[in-house]
Formats: C-alpha cells, sequence, structure tokens
C-alpha cells in the first residue's frame, strides 16, 4: 500500500462551501445554477446563467485583513484550505509550519487578473501608474503563496498549471514530496473562477454546458505522520504521462493504458472498482473519448460513473479535485461499501493524461506521535 492517506478537506463550489454542500447536490441530483448577470453589473456574459457560488463573500469568511485585492480563485482557495486545516485538525505551529506545503492545481490562475492588469497598462494615462497590488494577481502561483501566507506554512509550495489534469498533477507532486521526505502534511488541490472572463473563454472554445467554479483542498500525509485526524480515504497510486497531441493511438488508448498502469501499482483488478469519475472534457468528443476508455478497462460489465459537470459546471482544473470530493462524500456516508474503489481520470486535448486510485479505508490509523 502507498502509506498515503486523505485526512481532512474543504470544498467552495457553486453548491456551497463545504463538503456537505457538494454531498448535498449529489444526493438531490439538482444542478447548483445561478443568474450570474447581475454578479457584474455592466459586463456582457454570454449566458445569464451559471455555475457560481452567489453567496461567496470573501470578506464575511476570511475578515477585511488581506483580502482587498484578493481575486476570487485566490479566495476559494485561501478558505478551502483553512476548512480542510480544521478538518483535518492539522497542528500549525513552530515545530510543524516548515513541514507543511501546498500544492494547487489550475488551467493559468485567475484569467480575470490577468487580463484586467494588462488592459490597466493600456487605458491608464501612463503605464506605470498602474496600480502595483494588482500584479501578485496575475502570477499562477498566487493562490498557492496566499495560502501560505494565510496560514503560516512554510514548506513545499508549488501550483501546476496542468489545466483539466491540473488536480491530478498537484495530487502526484504532492504525494512525490511526501514519499521523498519533503514534507509531513501536503494541502493538495485546484482552484478555478468563475468571471466573465472565464465565461466568455468558455463560450468561445465551443466547449458544452456552462461553466463553474470551485476549490477543493485535502489534507495528505503519510501513515506515519503525527499530525492530522483520522483517515478515509488512501490515495493508493497516481500515474501520468504526456505525448503531444495523443500521438499516434489517440487520447482513449493513452488513458485506458494509464488507467491500468495505475491499477497495477495499486495491485488491484478492476473488478475491485466501484466507481470510475472521467474528466468529463466537454470538447473534442470527450464523452466518447471516456466511454471508450470505460469499454477498453473495464469491459462489458462497465462501472458505476460518477458525473458531476451537469451539477457543478464545466471547473476546468477544479473538476478532478471535485470527483474526489464526491468521492469523500460517499466515503463519509458508507457508501461503496462492498467495493470503496474509485478511479479518477483526466485529459486534455493537447495529449497530457493522468490516473489515481483511491481507496476508502477503515483500517489506516494515524500515528499521534
Amino acid at each position: 500500500m502507498s502509506g498515503l492517506v486523505i485526512t481532512g478537506s474543504g470544498v467552495v463550489s457553486a453548491a456551497g462551501v463545504g463538503l456537505d454542500a457538494v454531498a448535498d447536490v449529489l444526493a438531490r441530483d439538482e444542478p447548483a445554477l445561478a443568474e450570474v448577470a447581475d454578479l457584474y453589473p455592466g459586463v456582457p456574459l454570454p449566458d445569464p446563467l451559471g455555475h457560481a457560488n452567489r453567496a461567496f463573500d470573501r470578506r464575511a469568511l476570511l475578515g477585511r485583513k488581506g483580502t482587498t485585492f484578493m481575486d476570487r480563485a485566490t479566495a476559494m482557495a485561501v478558505v478551502a484550505c483553512g476548512q480542510a486545516i480544521e478538518d483535518g485538525r492539522v497542528v500549525v505551529d513552530g515545530t510543524t509550519r516548515h513541514r507543511i506545503g501546498v500544492a494547487l492545481g489550475t488551467t493559468n490562475g485567475s484569467l480575470s487578473s490577468s487580463s484586467d492588469y494588462s488592459r490597466e497598462t493600456m487605458v491608464q494615462e501612463r503605464p506605470y501608474l498602474v496600480n502595483p497590488m494588482l500584479f501578485p494577481n496575475t502570477i499562477m502561483n498566487c493562490a498557492a503563496g496566499q495560502c501560505a501566507i494565510r496560514y503560516g506554512l512554510r514548506g513545499v509550495n508549488s501550483t501546476v498549471a496542468g489545466g483539466r489534469t491540473g488536480f491530478l498533477g498537484a495530487l502526484r507532486y504532492a504525494a512525490n514530496s511526501l514519499r521523498r521526505g519533503y514534507a509531513d502534511v501536503m494541502l493538495v488541490g485546484a482552484a478555478e473562477e468563475f468571471t466573465p472572463h472565464a465565461a466568455w473563454a468558455h463560450h468561445r472554445l465551443g466547449r458544452v454546458g456552462l461553466p463553474g467554479e470551485a476549490s477543493a483542498v485535502f489534507v495528505l500525509q503519510t501513515t506515519g505522520s503525527a499530525s492530522g485526524g483520522e483517515p478515509l480515504v488512501e490515495v493508493v497510486s497516481v500515474v501520468s504521462a504526456f505525448r503531444p497531441g495523443g500521438g499516434p493511438v489517440g487520447p482513449a488508448a493513452m488513458l485506458a493504458a494509464v488507467v491500468r498502469r495505475a491499477l497495477d501499482r495499486a495491485q488491484l483488478r478492476t473488478h475491485d472498482v466501484g466507481m470510475f469519475a472521467g474528466g468529463e472534457v466537454p470538447d473534442a468528443g470527450g464523452d466518447e473519448v471516456e466511454a471508450e476508455v470505460v469499454a477498453r478497462v473495464f469491459g462489458p460489465s462497465g462501472v458505476d460513473r460518477l458525473r458531476i459537470r451537469h451539477l457543478l459546471g464545466d471547473c476546468g482544473a477544479a473538476t478532478g479535485a471535485l470527483h474526489l470530493a464526491a468521492f469523500l462524500a460517499r466515503v463519509r456516508a458508507g457508501e461503496d461499501a462492498d467495493r470503496p474503489v474509485a478511479v479518477l481520470a483526466n485529459w486534455s486535448p493537447d495529449g497530457s493524461v493522468a490516473a489515481a486510485v483511491v481507496k476508502g479505508r477503515d483500517d489506516v490509523r494515524v500515528g499521534r506521535g
């Protein structure tokens, strides 16, 4: 076994704040849709509806200090990170903070911050009069950095800009950091925001469905760590691969091979898997690719597929994190007790593929020192 377990989580999504909000949406099977036109008065949007969290208020959740210039993606990540620390009972003090790291997945950070800052340099009377406080938000690792600053974490800090495979890339990075002894605890997740820029990018790319936003962060640690709460999920294996454009074999064959490799490393067979969560890629024939992967790997019997895009929207890199959140919610509810294994997989048309095997565990106990 891997010896890596998840002991806490924090989630912000269109469903609300917290893991219970995601579980509730899944149970009701009702899309978390909201009117978004009045969120950005005077700014045209391609659709009046979206999977956005209208009630999200960064100042109400985080206070005024340090949040004035915080963009939406960063604020959601910071809130989710704080929830995960509390839920996982992570102790952050002078003896532990240097061994607690952060790894977040993203597509390209905050598109709105980058675009707005670039625009300011063009429309202001003189470019050097642009507010310098706006610049940090344009950096893709802003969210991970702010999480570390907010909670005093001085360990490994990284951002994986992998698009739809961003969360699985961050999970692999965090797992490697723990296995190689660079950290004792990793806060791993992903964050994507709903803004006019993101909505128009989704529309212009011809993606199916409506855009969404989410940030989900998990406490990942080794079973021998002295920090954290009781584990519910073990991260058994994470595998990734890349071939430009999918190469001659195509994305379905590549992703199927990676899923098989992840199962082999986990020493599990296909009939052990109770749930498959694909990337739900909303373009480039995503549904067909995932259906082919299921057929190639699991055969005629297939496997239960988790679908959340119609409920929480296209959340880019955060979709994979929401898949893990949904699985964690099912484990906490005692579902899938007979086959508590899930495969989380994702792919990107540029040729990136990744898969993780996670397992609900009731026999793992985190050491308390």
